[in-house]
């Protein structure tokens, strides 16, 4: 249901296949289906320049081109599909009517073309262009004629979303026609390909159709030809329920007519605005009607929503053409930054943010300019598959001659307008022999080691065995670059000696044969490390898997956990440091091996890692965007996303926090930390305490969760502590109630995504619950109590934010 306040467009959907404007607003009589019945076709040609385009690859006119429009004729000389007056008018604006010689009336019934071709020419100043069908009538080309000039207005809204309600329509028949063809071939395939679909063209679907058995799956997908309406008026996702059907099925409709992002698409409530729009118009001579438009090739062949009427009042059919405006170029990006192996079969090129390169035909002359690295160049034709994610070429359309890496880059024509799409690096299997790279040539057993090779083409390896004693192991590896690859090699309980691998290639038949030497390593001890009053001492050297214990003092400690840094072996040993001598003290260090020896090592004791305590903190909030609330964080713990937090630090006792002295901060399970030191973040205040001064705005974007601190001094690090928990707020903007005893109250805002749930009081009874992945920008909510609105956060399960009151 629709309330009386103006609601926004995204409220009233279109369902899969088309628009239902009966169940779109009560300001439409109609209650019929879709835009489903078929109607006449136009033929239409565009010259800009030399160029001469057909409709279906013009997103777009300018000034000066050349619109060459027409009925298509029939060898059925019962068809009344060209007994039709058509009238083509450009508009320049609500309020300036235009002036006659920019509308033009064209007879589709004549032979002759002076009469039923229009050749029009887009007059400089027009915004818009629309055309009028009635069927034949006595007088009708004054009325059309009339009712331009009299409310342009009216035909500049309807025109502009007509088009727009066309493009999302070509979106929706695209997705449906992979749906129905994907179904039919293969089943088993729609799982995969029904999300990359929805993705490529601009669309969201639930996850219900698909966990169907095979046989319903398409099936479902494409139920449901009635209109989709949102359960709540309060929201403007997409989270729509189909009526009368089992599954979800929403529309992301955030596109624009020509690039595919920006404004909520026109295919939402066009019935309801073209029946408000022009129902003045209505006379018992005159109904108008919506029409929308499916481009092929030369062709407007026209959809409706209702079957036109060809006695009184008759039908006029309001088409919607493209605007007069610079060729708006899609942000078609890669998502695939890698090198893509070119060897055989059909390569995919995967890009995104354009859906209507998928669904209409702006992008035509489309191909990969390939240059090998000698600087010749080759044009290889490509073709947009929704179904895939991206652009498919042929491999065999590169010549035999380009291996190794090749630069690849997308190119075409986006209506008259040249089109410069992503780059690519492409590969393909060459000459030139696979080798080691560095010392990586030589592997140590008794552990997993990585090996670096070096050859063509490492993006069109397929798969590297370990051969050997008869038998064969799959192997892991990684592209490191457009040279490199690293490969694992597991030598655990192998011997030192020759180790064969086998690559193979896409694209060759037989695989690269490569031999790597593997040797023992034995241990090498480089360094103990214990600082005074810690709980581990850290070993470290080459082989430390060999080390069975440790004996420091007349403490024997076992081995811990054993880790690969920077080139050398860490492995720690767990000690109580209450019997452990003061800094300064030597000690003697014997270290077991497995294979029975024993090493010896001098042990000084260094001085206490650098530590400190918090004394206090305070945070100060970030200042709210204008036009919404400020938020109020209900613990002191808590430090929101985009403020600040102030704490100072006391030293441990006997330490001094000197100049040199640097506090690092970084989320909880990262290594990325942000380094605050006197005169970037840090003030002393005096002997032993500092004053740190954290900008949240320092970490990552989007970061959230338990913030760490620890201190660094002379290059040793202190110990890591709890400092704040770091959350991300919403944007409110305001907190709407309805009047009466059960009216319910909207809660509108961004970045709703971040609350968990909605409460009137601090003990969350009866909260409102937000769903996970939720995108709207409205929320039903409990009506504000005496202290308003608690908001439970997302990023912590126990984090709570305070929405006052108006006016508190």
């Amino acid at each position: 249901m629709f309330r009386s306040r103006r609601l926004p467009r995204a409220l009233c959907v279109a369902s899969a296949l088309a628009l239902s404007w009966g169940a779109c607003a009560n300001a439409a009589s109609s209650g019929g289906s879709g835009f489903e019945l078929r109607g006449p076709e136009l033929v239409m040609e565009v010259t800009r320049g030399d160029t001469t385009l057909p409709a279906a690859q013009v997103p777009s006119l300018l000034a000066g081109d050349k619109v060459s429009l027409h009925l298509p004729k029939s060898e059925d000389p019962d068809d009344k599909l060209r007994d039709f007056l058509f009238v083509a008018a450009f508009l320049r604006g609500a309020v300036n009517p235009p002036p006659d010689d920019w509308i033009a009336t064209g007879q589709g019934w004549k032979d002759k073309e002076k009469d039923n071709t229009l050749q029009l020419t887009v007059p400089e100043g027009a915004q818009q262009m629309v055309v009028l069908m009635v069927p034949r009538t006595q007088g009708a080309q004054g009325v059309l004629e009339d009712a331009v000039q009299g409310k342009p207005g009216e035909f500049v809204r309807a025109g502009g979303e007509l088009y727009e309600a066309s493009l999302d329509h070509a979106r929706l028949e695209t997705f449906m026609a992979s749906i129905r063809a994907q179904g039919d071939r293969n089943p088993e395939a729609l799982r995969k390909v029904a999300p990359v679909l929805a993705s490529s063209l601009g669309m969201r679907l639930q996850a219900d159709c698909l966990d169907k058995v095979l046989e319903e799956q398409a099936a479902c997908l494409i139920e449901g030809r009635g209109a989709l309406v949102l359960s709540d008026v309060h929201t403007s996702s997409l989270a729509d329920t189909l009526a009368g059907a089992p599954t979800d099925l929403a529309l992301q409709l955030s596109a624009t007519p020509q690039a595919g992002s920006g404004s909520y698409s026109a295919y939402i409530g066009v019935a309801r605005d073209i029946a408000r729009l022009f129902g003045a118009f209505n006379n018992p001579q005159f109904d108008y009607l919506p029409a929308l438009t499916e481009r092929r090739a030369d062709r407007l062949a026209l959809r409706l929503n209702t079957a036109p009427s060809f006695t009184k009042p008759k039908s006029v059919l309001v088409v919607g053409m493209p605007s007069v405006e610079a060729d708006v170029l899609p942000r078609l990006r890669s998502t695939h930054t890698a090198p893509i192996c070119a060897a055989q079969g059909h390569v995919l090129l995967p890009v995104e943010g354009a859906p209507l390169v998928y669904a209409s035909d702006f992008a035509h002359a489309m191909a990969l300019r390939i240059t090998a690295s000698d600087g010749r160049t080759v044009d290889v034709p490509v073709s947009a598959r929704a179904d895939r994610g991206g652009y498919v070429f042929d491999a065999r359309a590169i010549p035999a001659t380009f291996s190794g890496s090749l630069r690849a880059h997308l190119h075409g024509n986006w209506g008259f307008a040249p089109f410069e799409g992503p780059d690519f690096t492409l590969q393909r299997p060459g000459p030139g022999a696979w080798h080691s790279v560095g010392d990586n040539g030589t592997l140590v057993v008794g552990r997993d080691s990585v090996a670096v090779l070096a050859g063509s083409a490492p993006a069109c390896v397929s798969a590297i065995t370990l051969t050997g004693g008869g038998s064969r192991r799959s192997l892991e590896w990684e592209v490191k670059d457009t040279e490199r690859l690293a490969v694992t090699v597991p030598l655990e309980g192998a011997r030192p000696g020759p180790v064969q691998l086998a690559l193979h290639l896409q694209g060759e038949a037989d695989p690269v044969a490569l031999t790597l030497e593997s040797r023992a390593e034995a241990s090498r001890i480089d360094t103990l490390l214990v600082h005074e009053g810690d709980s581990e001492a850290r070993l470290s050297g080459q082989r430390l898997d060999q080390v069975r214990a440790l004996a420091l003092g007349d403490l024997t400690l076992e081995p811990g956990e054993l880790q690969r840094r920077d080139g050398r072996d860490v492995l720690t040993f767990a000690l109580d440091s209450a019997g452990m001598p003061k800094a300064g003290s030597t000690l003697e260090a014997r270290i077991a091996l497995a294979d029975g020896r024993v090493q010896t090592l001098p042990v000084t004791v260094a001085p206490p890692r650098p530590d400190a305590q918090v004394l206090s903190r305070s945070v100060r909030m970030p200042e709210p965007a204008q036009g919404t609330r400020p938020l109020e964080l209900t613990s002191d713990e808590l430090l929101p996303a985009g403020g600040e937090l102030v704490f100072s630090l006391q030293a441990a006792g006997g330490q001094n926090l000197g100049r040199d002295t640097v506090v690092e901060v970084a989320l909880a399970g990262t290594a990325e930390t942000v380094r605050l030191g006197v005169g970037s973040g840090l003030m002393p205040s005096s002997p032993g305490v500092l004053i740190a001064r954290l900008d949240t705005g320092a970490l990552a974007p989007g970061s959230f969760g338990p913030l760490r601190f620890r201190l660094v001094a002379n290059g040793v690090a202190g110990r890591w502590q709890d400092l704040a928990r770091l959350v991300r707020l919403p944007a409110i903007d305001e907190v709407a109630c309805a009047k009466g005893k059960d009216a319910t109250c909207t809660l509108e805002g961004r970045n709703l995504f971040l609350v968990a749930a909605v409460a009137q009081g601090a003990d969350f009874a009866g909260a409102r619950s937000v769903p996970p992945g939720f995108t709207g920008e409205r929320l039903e909510v409990p009506a504000p109590g005496a202290e308003g609105l608690y908001l439970r956060l997302r990023d912590d399960g126990e984090a709570v934010a305070r929405l006052r009151p108006d006016g508190a």
